[in-house]
């Protein structure tokens, strides 16, 4: 080796700026640790003057931070640019209900290039990404997985009555129960994997969903956190206990042996949903933001600027160095299998590039242009909530930003620099050309021989008419009347079984069984009470057909069975009541008969 090579490897390793690849005999364990709902500003390390999150300032300081990490500005959009590396507009995950947070099933997953690389695979926590068959996490290349339904415990689709203690969650798609807090229990699932898979290489997602609504966690953790200043108590307090399980996850790393050979990856789906209170303009008024405009949902900073860290010790990532350079979730695929030496077939489709020469400070990087928006609708509207990124602008909805001037966002640049506007407009064109090819396509869901049965719910409709739909347990008590469509696809000519109900068949309810508040998770007042429906008819139509059948209160549900052919197709299945108001059912169980 000669003395200029002696020089190079000892300052990588000197500084933790990473050792070259061809020294890295074995294929590293990757972990991801994706919260959900924390934003930038919502650990200490960030400058958080009240939250204590001694676990995630350490990782802080031995890892590599992107310091301008972009995601999406809700949970499934930014879930399906990790795991694609895609725009989640172009990967088909653009909302978190009306089947518009299921990812196209030609997508290609993470989990599935590791799985196919001879990794284990293991996920736990929130999916958010469909809960039917072929869109599952088991579906889309884990192997081991525990999960609650949904985009939150206590939605829908999710067992029945969860509340985050003691809960049933699916387990590799069946329900199973569960002892404890639920991100204990995610963690404590995980640490299981690890010690089963220890001795081979892993790939690990464990995608908590706290510190989410509703907020809800023992006042060991929230008690601290009662004071004046802090918007929240219960959010803090939920981050708090993350903290604790990131140090449980560290410490038994460690004492495996394997922390070493193990890229640890920590970051948030969306900026904060609690962490600070805003006004009219999305400015903070009360909590921490880091000095942020805007936060979950929104297209400002606060939105979608999210913490990135990144260690590994076998690869000389443990020294604290911030990577300032521009960013985001459509990275991850494309860096993850670069640092493991994968093979990626479709790398040239990727909307993402690896971000190996930020990490290792090495080779020439090309500034780029990214993009983040806002849909939360049926169908991608364009110019819809938008935010245009370069490392010195933002354009959010036709105002001008210097960001490196003005973190907060609060001067309006673009009639002093209308060229620069027109430029990253010519630029989102062309994003929003690329982006929505199948904008007006359908994430279908099979029914057939493939699958014994499907479940839907009235949060993965498509509304006929706009207004929502009955996406959480509470406005399933509260008999909230919405009317949608599923799009689904009948796999093979037959006879089909379809089962409406008011209430899923674990509560052995009758249809016209009422339910009070009783203890439902605390999501605020506009469903407090139960509501008992007369419903007097149940109604299918698809494929050019419809039938119906008569209903008493005492049944438990309302079954048609239809000859169908094959081919895709709308499926509207809802009630009647007693006045003649037409309600999509809640729950919807379809097979095909033997």
């Amino acid at each position: 080796m000669t003395r200029i090579s002696i020089i190079i490897v000892s300052f990588y390793i000197l500084f933790g700026c990473g050792q070259p690849p061809s020294s890295i005999p074995e294929k590293p364990n990757v972990i991801i640790i994706l919260t959900d709902d924390q934003g930038y500003g919502d650990l200490s390390a960030h400058g958080n003057p009240w939250l204590k999150t001694p676990n995630m300032d350490q990782l802080h300081s031995e890892s590599v931070r992107f310091t301008d990490f972009h995601v999406g500005t809700t949970c499934s959009p930014s879930r399906a640019s990790i795991l694609t590396g895609k725009y989640s507009n172009r990967a088909g995950a653009w909302h978190t209900i009306m089947a518009r947070h299921m990812v196209w099933q030609e997508e290609t997953l993470l989990p599935e290039i590791f799985q196919k690389s001879g990794y284990a695979t293991g996920m736990f926590g929130k999916w958010h990404l469909g809960d039917n068959y072929p869109y599952r996490p088991q579906d889309r290349g884990f192997d081991e997985t525990l999960m609650h339904a949904g985009g939150g415990i206590g939605n829908s689709q999710d067992y029945w009555n969860n509340d985050y203690f003691d809960d049933t969650y699916f387990r590799n798609g069946e329900p199973e129960k569960q002892d404890g807090y639920c991100s204990d229990v995610w963690f404590d699932s995980a640490l299981e994997f690890i010690e089963q898979k220890k001795d081979d290489p892993f790939f690990l997602y464990l995608a908590t969903n706290a510190p989410h609504g509703p907020f809800v966690v023992d006042t060991t953790y929230s008690n601290p956190y009662q004071k004046e200043e802090i918007t929240n108590p219960e959010f803090y307090g939920m981050i708090a206990n993350l903290d604790e399980n990131l140090g449980r996850l560290r410490t038994r790393l460690s004492k495996l042996g394997i922390a070493d050979n193990t890229i640890l990856v920590f970051m948030t789906d969306n900026g904060t949903a609690r962490g600070c209170d805003l006004d009219e303009n999305l400015f903070v008024t009360k909590g921490y933001n880091a000095g942020m405009r805007g936060r979950k949902v929104s297209p400002y900073e606060g939105g979608h600027r999210v913490p990135f860290f990144i260690h590994w010790p076998n690869g000389s990532l443990t020294s604290g160095r911030d990577v300032e350079t521009l960013a985001g979730a459509i990275d991850i695929v494309p860096t993850l299998t670069d640092l493991c030496g994968l093979s990626l077939n479709n790398s040239n489709d990727l909307d993402g590039r690896s971000l190996r020469p930020l990490i290792y400070q090495e080779g020439d990087w090309t500034d780029r242009i990214l993009f983040a928006d806002t849909q939360r609708e049926d169908t991608l509207v364009k110019y819809k909530q938008y935010s245009i990124m370069t490392e010195q602008w933002r354009l959010v909805n036709g105002e001008l930003y210097d960001i490196l001037e003005d973190a907060g966002q609060r001067t309006n640049l673009s009639a002093d620099h209308p060229q620069v506007v027109d430029s990253l407009m010519a630029a989102y064109e062309s994003w929003w050309d690329h982006t929505t090819i199948r904008k007006d396509d359908y994430t279908y869901v099979p029914i057939g021989p493939e699958i014994e049965e499907q479940l839907f719910t009235q949060h993965d409709i498509h509304p006929i008419i706009p207004g929502g739909q009955a996406w959480n347990q509470r406005h399933v008590r509260f008999g909230l009347i919405r009317k949608g469509y599923w799009a689904v696809e009948i796999e093979t000519p037959g006879n089909y079984q379809l089962e409406l109900r008011r209430w899923p068949r674990e509560t052995g309810l009758k249809l016209g069984d009422f339910l009070p508040e009783g203890d439902l998770l605390p999501q605020g007042p506009a469903y407090d009470e139960g509501k008992a429906l007369d419903l007097k008819k149940a109604i299918v139509t698809i494929a050019g057909q419809t039938s119906e059948v008569m209903l008493k209160n005492e049944d438990e549900s309302g079954i048609i069975n239809m000859n169908l052919p094959a081919g895709k197709f709308k499926l509207t299945g809802y009630f009647v009541d007693g006045q003649g108001l037409e309600n999509s059912a809640y729950y919807l169980y379809a097979s095909l008969n033997d």
